[in-house]
């Protein structure tokens, strides 16, 4: 029995798929490290998509292809954009030099970027790769975390082609594209997502 649980374990450790935590303060290290692995682990199965929610962070409920998360006081907003990756549809953005932080990369051979832009007293980050879209509105101190949870969930996403393409037959999709205005990255839906995330945080 004791045999069996170490190669279980050793095995395990072998095949990489485990998900570290990294210490550092640096964004662009941690974007760098965390996306560059190939991490096969999930704990969230969704309609044609599934990944995996980091310890310390929890899964709240799902509308559409909207996934609300939930870690240290903070609301994470995740888009998974099935439509996009099924027709290989590439984001488009052009980095930002008037803002907290804005970067445009492909990493594992998979396109994103993050943006983090100041709104009030706090910052609201924008955060696509692989198909995926997080948003949260943190303090200035909480960034580092959030874009490290971020950065884990967002580089496990998986979709599964034969359920998309089913939902794509059965017009699943058909006008549900506006549901997804909250995660819209243009300037003028900063207001909108403020009020949703101010709702939340009254009613919780």
């Amino acid at each position: 029995m004791k045999k069996i649980v170490v190669l279980l374990l050793v095995t395990f450790i072998l095949t990489g798929c485990t998900i570290v935590r990294i210490d550092t303060d640096s964004i662009d290290n941690t974007i760098n490290v965390v996306l560059s692995k190939n991490n096969e682990l999930f704990n969230r199965v969704g309609k044609g998509y599934k990944y995996y929610v980091p310890r310390g962070v929890g899964y709240i409920d799902t509308v559409e292809f909207n996934d609300k998360l939930y870690s240290d006081g903070n609301f994470y907003y995740l888009y998974i954009d099935a439509i996009s990756y099924y027709y290989n549809i590439e984001s488009e953005y052009k980095e930002k030099t008037d803002i907290y932080y804005s970067r445009k990369f492909n990493l594992n051979n998979k396109n994103g970027y993050l943006e983090i832009e100041q709104v009030g007293d706090k910052y609201l980050i924008n955060f696509f790769y692989n198909y995926a879209r997080i948003q949260a509105i943190v303090k200035e101190e909480e960034i580092n975390d959030v874009i490290l949870n971020s950065s884990y969930i967002l580089s496990t996403v998986k979709f599964n082609n034969e359920v998309i393409k089913l939902m794509l037959d059965e017009e699943f999709f058909t006008n549900k594209e506006e549901n997804y205005d909250i995660f819209d990255s243009k300037e003028e839906s900063n207001d909108n997502f403020l009020e949703i995330v101010e709702d939340e945080q009254t009613s919780s």
